[in-house]
């Protein structure tokens, strides 16, 4: 009778989390359907931020076979822009950053000795600058879409284990379960852009197989990651560097760092500092419209398509953060659910042919407290849950062994037991 009413209340608290766990599948649903349409976006911004990019190296290279014109010009500027570009980038990042100066400026110096006044005259540092950060969004983007997969296999392993749990214990209810399962997993034609690299395995998955972890554990380390590369390169184009100038007071710690990063990774960042020469200013204002009118055609072609790529680069930056933040607080819910109710899917293994869920093996007196002989003595239960060894639990001795609360108080320090 004492195991009977015990898994009475035992099995109430199964059907809250099995409840508990379709809050989770109906949520995870409807964050793949919005899923859905980011992607659609993504996709679209992706395609139109290739094809802007594209044109503009179609034109630099058009551009590129027509340098000759304007060539003798030109290059005796470039000898006297070179070496106040390299002083002028080495004083400014010797200044601000913290090491590396050695190795910059080697790098500085092969890379001006390998170039031409071409790359300034058509900004070409753009053109890297964009092709860089299309590499870094495309790594950002494989993180989010594998660990997004992730999250949907957790909470799919989850709520298939606890449907097998509600199949055994209440068979006479398994066709509205099903009905519920069928009616919240619609045929959702998932589409993913294409991942270029198998970094990922899918060795998180085994992350899940015990539903107390946190579902942050996928998604907050890349978020602080990605948050912090978004900012900065967000910063490139608010001030980007040359037209702020170099004095100390017109830039704060975070566009430093992000410089400094920028010049260490890529030399052609120092070509931004352009400004501050003079011979390089005259480089700029080279006019071939004389000698070549499609020239200055060409130029506001590429001019053109700059703009339009850098536009849509920021877009594409916005839409990862959209992403970001909104996976976040997903996994905030599920975190509140799952800590709640996930419990329930470790069941699916264990309650074959179970006939009761909480057997109780001994119950006993326990000696009376000698500082209160008065007092009733608190009883001993040793019982059993599920598959857990037996646990010894005291119930206060002034509840008696007949009183509904003792088996009620015994099943909930059971499964309290049980969670932990």
């Amino acid at each position: 009778e004492m195991s009977a009413a015990g898994s009475k209340y035992i099995d109430t608290e199964v059907e809250n989390a099995i409840n508990g766990v379709k809050q989770m599948k109906t949520l995870m649903d409807k964050t793949s359907k919005d899923h859905q349409a980011i992607l659609h976006t993504l996709e679209e911004t992706k395609r139109r931020k290739e094809e802007a990019v594209q044109l503009a190296r179609e034109k630099e290279q058009q551009l590129a076979a027509k340098q000759e014109v304007c060539n003798e010009t030109m290059l005796a500027l470039w000898e006297e822009c070179k070496p106040c570009l390299k002083h002028t980038c080495m004083r400014f990042y010797s200044r601000t950053c913290r090491s590396g100066s050695g190795l910059v400026g080697r790098q500085l110096e092969e890379f001006l000795n390998h170039s031409s006044p071409f790359s300034i005259w058509v900004n070409g540092e753009r053109i890297d600058s964009l092709l860089e950060r299309d590499q870094r969004q495309e790594r950002q983007f494989e993180d989010l879409e594998e660990r997004f997969g992730l999250l949907e296999d957790g909470v799919d392993d989850i709520f298939q284990d606890s449907t097998q749990v509600y199949s055994r214990m209440y068979p006479f209810f398994r066709a509205p379960f099903g009905s519920f399962r069928e009616a919240f997993r619609p045929p959702v034609q998932h589409v993913r852009l294409p991942l270029r690299s198998g970094r990922f395995s899918r060795d998180l998955h085994p992350f899940f197989q015990h539903p107390h972890h946190s579902f942050h554990h996928i998604f907050q380390p890349l978020f602080e990651m990605t948050q912090r590369m978004l900012e900065e390169m967000q910063g490139s184009w608010e001030h980007p560097l040359g037209r702020a100038g170099l004095s100390a007071e017109s830039r704060n710690f975070s566009d430093e760092r992000m410089v400094c990063r920028e010049i260490r990774r890529n030399s052609a960042g120092c070509l931004r500092m352009r400004d501050e020469c003079e011979k390089c200013r005259e480089i700029l204002s080279v006019d071939c419209w004389q000698t070549d009118p499609a020239q200055s055609q060409l130029r506001e072609q590429l001019e053109d398509a700059l703009r339009l790529a850098e536009r849509f680069t920021r877009r594409y930056d916005d839409l990862l953060r959209t992403f970001q933040a909104e996976m976040l607080n997903t996994t905030s819910l599920l975190d509140q659910l799952n800590s709640q109710f996930g419990w329930v899917s470790r069941l699916a293994n264990i309650t074959q042919g179970t006939d009761s869920f909480l057997q109780v093996t001994t119950v006993l007196s326990k000696a009376p407290n000698l500082e209160d002989p008065s007092a009733p003595p608190d009883t001993q239960v040793t019982v059993q849950l599920f598959d857990s060894e037996p646990l010894s639990l005291t119930v206060p001795g002034d509840i008696s062994w007949d009183d509904p609360r003792f088996m009620e108080i015994v099943a909930e320090q059971a499964l309290q037991h049980y969670k932990q």
